[in-house]
């Protein structure tokens, strides 16, 4: 077969078989495939999509691109969350130690920041000598003993998905229904999972930015992770606003620290970390209603039990043993820390997210190429949220930036990006829908 035929043949809106797709994905693999030809098939399939059985088929080849984790002698269910992506989402910073307080065991793969979309990955990698890809032995030692792991792809967990990933974030092929999937499951079904849960974002700041393209990805995913033996569901949720108080990599992981706690008092942001645990503990029979599960969960909470496993994660994946005492003592700083405010009072009545993703990037906080280093420190704390009132004494958020002309850029950036009006809007619904 030729690598160039493959790619006219989908260019030309044909069907690829299974050997075809199997080809494609062990050159990606082996490197006899090249990355201006892998670039190529993703803009392909971008725009002329793929059925099915193609997705299936290119999900499962993209998984056997590598190893397939075996989960003996775990006495528990091995579940997983994953989010489509947004904007200051750090639910899984939450949600695997939260889950793996009421039972089940997280061998979560992560990934980097997606176009405008920060990455849980590059969350992990702002706290000093954390392991974001250890061996795999190293891997499930912390799941079984600790509950949970959150890291990124080995070298031998669906390689060839970590190559194409690197690639559709920097040629505009992200938000394929098609990619997506393949991405997320191949990942998945790799970990060896027995249960999973899709947070799918709706809004201005997901990918999916109406609900019918969002509907389209859920089922996409959860009828091709069924049928490759892992129960899963979707949960379609709000992103038409940042997603918790602080937006930025070290910034996040502060707030999930600080939610752990029991110190965060943002509603949006806990009312979707319990739902989604929550379906979580039902599918793997960990509890018998989202109630309980909820109730569960709120106690793993109190206890402080979720946050004893963060920290022993933190720990032994090479972080600071008392990381959560103080994660200031260990997280980047910027040199400037200081609040913007709108040019009038008035109430917050929506905002452009993926504006203000991208005003992230702009601060060196998410890649404009693969290789490129990050500024963990940069970022927002304290972003208002829709409906609040703001003024002189309220701030539309507190720019963390390392030079003033990068706390202008970004204070005139939330200015435009975030509109204020004299009446209090209607609020969405945090949870949209629910798809089995």
């Amino acid at each position: 077969m030729l690598p160039q035929e493959i790619i006219r043949k989908k260019r030309n809106t044909q069907t690829l078989s299974k050997e075809e797709i199997d080809f494609f994905i062990q050159g990606i693999t082996d490197g006899s495939i090249v990355d201006a030809q892998a670039s190529a098939l993703t803009m392909a399939i971008f725009l002329n999509g793929m059925n099915v059985e193609e997705t299936a088929n290119l999900t499962t080849a993209m998984r056997d691109s590598g190893d397939v984790l075996q989960w003996h002698n775990v006495n528990g269910p091995i579940v997983d969350k994953h989010s489509s992506g947004g904007v200051g989402d750090k639910v899984s910073l939450m949600l695997a130690p939260m889950v793996a307080a009421c039972g089940g065991f997280v061998p979560m793969i992560s990934g980097r920041g997606l176009g405008h979309t920060g990455g849980t990955l590059d969350k992990f990698d702002s706290i000093p000598g954390y392991k974001t890809v250890p061996d795999n032995d190293l891997f499930r030692k912390v799941v079984k003993e600790v509950g949970c792991a959150i890291i990124g792809q080995t070298g031998n967990l669906a390689p060839a998905d970590k190559k194409i990933y690197a690639l559709r974030d920097v040629c505009a092929t992200v938000e394929s229904v098609q990619l997506i999937t393949a991405s997320i499951l191949s990942k998945k079904l790799a970990a060896g999972l027995d249960c999973l849960v899709m947070d799918l974002k709706c809004g201005n700041g997901a990918f999916m930015d109406n609900l019918e393209r969002g509907q389209e990805l859920a089922h996409s995913i959860v009828n091709v992770a069924n049928a490759a033996g892992t129960k899963t569901k979707a949960v379609l949720t709000d992103m038409n606003q940042v997603l918790g108080y602080n937006v930025g990599n070290a910034l996040e992981v502060a707030e999930a620290v600080e939610y752990l706690k029991g110190n965060s008092n943002d509603s949006c942001l806990h009312n979707i970390t319990l739902e989604l645990c929550g379906e979580l503990l039902l599918s793997a029979q960990l509890a018998t209603s989202l109630p309980e599960a909820k109730e569960k969960l709120q106690q793993a909470l109190d206890s402080g039990r979720a946050l004893e496993i963060f920290a022993r994660m933190v720990s032994a994946l090479g972080g600071p043993t008392d990381f959560c005492d103080n994660p200031w003592k260990y997280l980047p700083q910027t040199s400037i820390v200081r609040p913007v405010y709108a040019l009038s009072s008035g109430y917050v009545q929506n905002m452009d997210t993926r504006g203000i993703g991208l005003s992230i990037i702009e601060m060196k906080g998410g890649r404009t190429t693969p290789e490129q280093q990050l500024d963990y420190a940069t970022g927002y704390s304290e972003f208002c949220q829709i409906g609040e009132f703001v003024d002189n004494q309220k701030p539309l958020a507190i720019i963390h930036a390392q030079t003033e002309e990068q706390f202008t850029r970004a204070a005139d950036n939330l200015r435009q990006l975030i509109t204020i009006g004299s009446n209090k809007p209607q609020l969405s619904p945090d949870i949209i829908e629910k798809i089995s």
